[in-house]
């Protein structure tokens, strides 16, 4: 996981410094066999999505995202995309899926356009339909998805109390953590659930804290999860 957070800071730091000097051409090719350079770039914090041509250094498109709610966020990380299919009713005109371990999130078109340009998703990625379908016909199956929830890399924009049932980024990496101090020996994959909450509980013992199945600030401090700008 460090590397991939190495990884995703190297690529978030090349974003940025080239994000002033790149053009947004008003036509690209369709996805094909000579496009496998492409990558999605999601920030979470901004609301907007970009389709980045590495090779070329260049934003090929830009579009307005609506993502996940505080209780309900987005996942954060390197994932691809392993699916596309052109669905109805709440998703659009067209879904997406990506690879997430803890469960089912995908970047999809919607019935509510007010919900676009503020967290306002279950943990998807909303988009516009006339923008998703776009997008869907521009990559391919396998292409790489980034999505950038702030500054802190898996806990986003900060450290939020997690409770039986919570799922995310933040999760998989406190029980990455846990895992290697020993204090978890189930599988990693971010889903806060029954298992987890009798080693949460264990962990507390342990460490002569009040019995709670939350994970709360003090919790993260004892586990060593510190975060600095």
């Amino acid at each position: 996981m460090r590397k991939l957070w190495v990884f995703l800071a190297a690529v978030m730091i090349w974003i940025l410094i080239s994000l002033n000097t790149m053009d947004i051409p008003d036509t690209i090719e369709p996805a094909n066999s000579l496009t496998e350079n492409r990558v999605i770039y999601v920030d979470l914090v901004g609301q907007t999505l970009e389709l980045i041509d590495l090779n070329g250094d260049k934003v090929l498109k830009r579009y307005k995202i609506g993502g996940g709610k505080y209780n309900s966020p987005s996942p954060i990380g390197s994932f691809k995309i392993t699916f596309k299919a052109r669905w109805g009713e709440g998703f659009g005109t067209h879904f997406m899926g990506i690879n997430v371990p803890w469960g089912k999130y995908g970047i999809h078109g919607t019935d509510k356009p007010s919900s676009i340009g503020w967290a306002s998703s279950h943990g998807c990625i909303r988009m516009n339909n006339k923008d998703i379908s776009e997008l869907y016909s521009l990559v391919s199956i396998g292409t790489k998805v980034i999505i950038d929830g702030g500054p802190f890399g898996p806990f986003g924009s900060g450290l939020r109390t997690l409770r039986p049932g919570d799922r995310g980024s933040d999760v998989y990496e406190v029980q990455r953590i846990m895992k290697e101090q020993g204090f978890y020996p189930l599988r990693v994959d971010g889903i806060y659930g029954e298992g987890m909450k009798k080693w949460v509980l264990e962990f507390r013992k342990s460490h002569n804290m009040y019995a709670s199945h939350n994970i709360d600030m003090n919790f993260y401090k004892i586990l060593g999860v510190e975060l600095f700008e």
